[in-house]
């Protein structure tokens, strides 16, 4: 269903679509300097931008939905694609009409959220409503309310061109496939007679979360968009609780304008851009140049350096698979040169890639932060150790192994050579890599930022260094915030969508009743916390981190509570365990980014999984070893 660039040149519809989201991408690139000034006036002058946090709140929800169009046209929404791609493969047929099928409750939904929201854009006009404090500063909403509204009908209207493009390929699939359609039509058929039977049957308790749930967890597990499942079985389990669709119509609206208009949401897209400016300033090379330096000359030294370097690069980006994806051309061809095993070199680079998700400034910290409400400076401060922990494991797991396990990694002999003949500039030019690391994490915990002003400042710092660098071009710069505003846009529409499917929970009292079942049983935090890494590493072998997140903690974040544990203790363990995920199949995230980054058809998908399973035990281990001990993640606080 892919469109060429030609062919989205001359469709009218397409121009607008993506004039859209050039508007919601420099939008958020102006944010940076927004914040910036602010900083600047604060300390410099003492004199701050009046209104910034409002500004930037009412900000996002516009330029998510400036953008959402472009992320549904070119297929940016995050989505399980095991069972729909083969699907697409063995039966083009059936999977054009799924995909019609999610296509159409995509329009539909939003064709929802456009018919919520009108009546608030409407009195928001009237009134001239507005944000700010009277006669100091005032922000009109009206503009904003406006933007969703038109975000809203034009991404129902991109959803209907797939659905277009859909039928076009039903007509263009070889024929023979009738009884897998039929099997098909029943899918939307059985979800219509059980919501029938739920409506007509009243049931508005306990059962009806469970239901939603599963409803959710198997249209997502047929490749709908996360999204649009949580924003299905949200809006659907709202109207059978009130046994009134206007209620979860508005309720619906009320989300996608209200869920992500916080200042601290800031941080999603802020962190993004810098860890996507760190990406093309080459500091990921020099971390490795200079960590080979330090370590090259141990048995195994290599593997070693390559931990190190990840462990750094982690604490500029936090984004694992941008490690992934770095290091794949930075050192596993390096080890494969000196005598390593392409199964080692390339299970260590995934292994190794998740220290991203761990080591503080981490995104999905950050993302947990916000959704249970927790500081995120806490979190940053209490991954420290932790962090350091897993690194460390991994270090001395490399030295083991190249000592007891030759077979497996190969006649890694110690050897001082650099790479790319580096070596007399390495520790120079890894410098500029701890000076940012000192701007983000030492603002934030010497108090002079908080963690949106330190997202804020980081990216302007790692922009200005890759601008030094020379590694800054216009079309680069381009590149790097339009790809700041889809990454972002995909996280920032899971939460709203999250934020629906939490209220419908909320309402049943699933997560309550829950809750107090497992305070009243011996099953206790331990035997909690063993079904739940259960859950978690299963999860993560179908799902990204952040749908993991998203849909687990409204359910598990009032049992944790209950029990009396640290949310902020929790947060640590919930993400070194989803970490666990990103390395197991079928869907191990960073697996699959190294093998498209390596581009080397003699490295399979077997060979990196074999190749992780070291390091996936190793990571299970520090998992467990903090269940065990939470004061580790705590001593800092």
């Amino acid at each position: 269903m892919r469109r060429s660039k030609r062919a989205d040149a001359a469709t009218p519809f397409t121009v607008l679509v993506r004039w859209l989201s050039g508007a919601g991408v420099i939008w958020i690139f102006g944010l940076m300097f927004l914040i910036c000034a602010d900083i600047a006036g604060r300390t410099l002058f003492g004199s701050p931008i009046q209104g910034v946090p409002e500004m930037v709140a009412l900000s996002l929800v516009a330029s998510v939905f400036l953008q959402l169009a472009y992320s549904v046209h070119r297929g940016r929404l995050t989505r399980a694609a095991a069972l729909i791609g083969r699907l697409e493969r063995t039966r083009p047929g059936p999977a054009a009409d799924w995909q019609l099928l999610m296509n159409a409750v995509g329009a539909l939904l939003l064709i929802v959220i456009c018919i919520g929201a009108w009546p608030d854009f409407a009195r928001a006009w009237l009134t001239r409503e507005y944000a700010g404090v009277e006669n100091v500063y005032t922000i009109p909403v009206w503009p904003i309310k406006f933007l969703v509204l038109l975000g809203a009908a034009v991404t129902a209207a991109a959803f209907l061109g797939q659905c277009l493009a859909c039928i076009r390929q039903q007509r263009a699939a070889p024929a023979g496939a009738g009884l897998s359609r039929w099997l098909f039509a029943l899918v939307p058929v059985a979800l219509v007679l059980a919501l029938g039977g739920l409506w007509v049957l009243g049931v508005q308790d306990m059962r009806l979360g469970v239901a939603m749930i599963a409803i959710a967890l198997a249209l997502i597990a047929m490749g709908m968009p996360i999204a649009v499942a949580l924003l299905l079985s949200g809006f659907l389990g709202l109207g059978l609780v009130k046994q009134d669709f206007g209620i979860a119509t508005r309720t619906l609206a009320l989300a996608a304008e209200g869920t992500i208009s916080e200042y601290v949401f800031a941080t999603v897209p802020l962190f993004v851009l810098m860890g996507l400016f760190v990406n093309v300033s080459d500091i990921g090379r020099d971390a490795f140049a200079a960590a080979q330096r330090l370590f090259g000359g141990l048995r195994g030294g290599l593997g070693v350096a390559t931990v190190v370097a990840n462990a750094v690069f982690a604490a500029i980006t936090g984004i694992s698979i941008a490690s992934a994806a770095i290091f794949s051309k930075i050192a596993v061809p390096e080890m494969v040169r000196q005598g390593y095993t392409a199964r080692f070199a390339v299970g260590l680079t995934a292994g190794s890639s998740v220290l991203g998700m761990l080591i503080p400034p981490s995104l999905l910290l950050i993302i947990y932060g916000v959704m249970a409400e927790v500081s995120i400076g806490a979190l940053f401060l209490a991954a420290v150790i932790p962090g350091t922990i897993l690194a460390l494991a991994f270090a001395v797991g490399v030295v083991l192994m190249a000592r007891f396990w030759p077979g497996f990694v190969g006649p890694a002999e110690g050897s001082m050579q650099a790479a790319g003949g580096q070596e007399r500039h390495a520790l120079v030019a890894v410098l500029p890599v701890f000076a940012l690391i000192f701007l983000v994490l030492g603002g934030i915990y010497g108090g002079i930022f908080t963690p949106t002003e330190a997202g804020a400042a980081g990216a302007f710092a790692a922009m200005c260094l890759a601008a030094l660098r020379r590694r800054l071009t216009g079309s680069v710069l381009w590149q790097v915030i339009r790809e700041t505003g889809q990454v972002s846009v995909t996280i920032l529409f899971l939460i709203i969508a999250a934020s629906t499917f939490s209220r419908m929970l909320t309402l049943t009292e699933l997560p309550q009743e829950v809750a107090a079942y497992i305070s009243g049983t011996e099953l206790g935090l331990g035997g909690f916390l063993a079904g739940y890494l259960v859950v978690l590493v299963l999860l993560g072998a179908v799902l990204d981190s952040t749908s993991i997140l998203l849909i687990l903690l409204p359910l598990v974040l009032p049992i944790v509570s209950a029990l009396g544990a640290s949310l902020v203790w929790f947060g640590i363990v919930t993400v070194i365990g989803i970490e666990i995920g990103l390395l197991t199949p079928p869907l191990g995230l960073s697996v699959y980014v190294i093998k498209s980054s390596l581009d080397d058809e003699s490295i399979s998908l077997g060979t990196i999984f074999a190749g992780a399973v070291p390091f996936v035990l190793i990571t299970l281990a520090v998992t467990v070893l903090l269940m065990l001990f939470p004061q580790l993640s705590l001593m800092l606080l």
